[in-house]
């Protein structure tokens, strides 16, 4: 997997946990700002992100995911995927 299909797989859960347009989810979109997720919907998501990708994303990584690029930046590193693949 490329770090634009794992952008694309994330783009999906958020569509779906947060019920907002494809469009919205941009890398640099806020989950607070401009996807107006509160704080149970980013416990749904990160739930939703451990269950798809099979990780655990700890409270203090949860703490500082505050973009979508940040939520791809995690994950990758959780499933070693770098820009070179």
């Amino acid at each position: 997997m490329t770090k634009d299909e794992l952008f694309e797989k994330v783009k999906e859960i958020i569509v779906d946990t947060l019920s907002v347009d494809e469009d919205e989810v941009t890398l640099d979109a806020s989950f607070t700002d401009d996807l107006d997720a509160d704080s149970l919907e980013l416990v749904d998501l990160t739930m939703a992100f451990e269950s798809e990708f099979g990780v655990t994303i700890e409270d203090e990584e949860l703490e500082k995911i505050k973009t979508v690029e940040n939520a791809v930046n995690l994950l990758s590193e959780k499933l070693n995927i770098d820009d070179e693949d």
